[in-house]
């Protein structure tokens, strides 16, 4: 990549990543484009959708996520690391505010550029899931779609102003609802 579209290229990641951190995740790639001080025309040769943008920012992120699972998989007690694993994912989708919709979306379009790295994230919690299930840790009436389900709900509660305060409440009455009683 030449020199000044890799600068355009981290100019609209740096734009898009604080749209995303203060809420703007329904601004269009129009005002990415302006706000980052580029043409449109510049934008679309780089990005050229929404979920294009998204997996662009979040794609490091998710591949994180996914290393992270890998090493809760090898240590700690299997309910221990899927809280943990739960914990790390819905801090994720909350920085990114708004953009759950969108990831949770894309586990079922094909198509969407988010697919990929969604459903990847989505099979790293599975892999935890089922180990705290075979262990006997962890509801054995769960699958990743729900697991995927419960982490769009508790970043939603997450996003919200009024929720904000309970959301580790919230997340710890959810965890609790999952793991196998005694």
């Amino acid at each position: 990549m030449r020199a000044d579209a890799k600068k355009n290229y981290d100019q609209i990641l740096g734009v898009a990543r604080d749209l995303l951190a203060t809420g703007g995740a329904d601004a269009s790639l129009r005002d990415v484009a302006r706000t980052a001080g580029v043409g449109l025309g510049t934008m679309y040769r780089h990005f050229r959708t929404r979920e294009a943008l998204l997996e662009a920012l979040l794609r490091t992120s998710f591949d994180r996520l996914g290393i992270r699972a890998g090493e809760l998989e090898r240590t700690g007690s299997s309910d221990a690391a899927l809280v943990a694993w739960l914990r790390e994912v819905i801090a994720l989708a909350h920085r990114y505010s708004g953009a759950i919709r969108s990831m949770v979306a894309a586990i079922e379009d094909e198509d969407s550029a988010l697919h990929a790295s969604c459903v990847a994230m989505k099979d790293a919690g599975t892999r935890l899931l089922l180990r705290a299930q075979a262990e006997g840790t962890v509801r054995s009436d769960l699958d990743g779609a729900d697991l995927f389900a419960l982490v769009g709900a508790l970043a939603w509660v997450t996003d919200q102003p009024v929720l904000t305060q309970r959301s580790d409440h919230i997340f710890m009455i959810i965890t609790d609802a999952i793991l196998a009683k005694p």
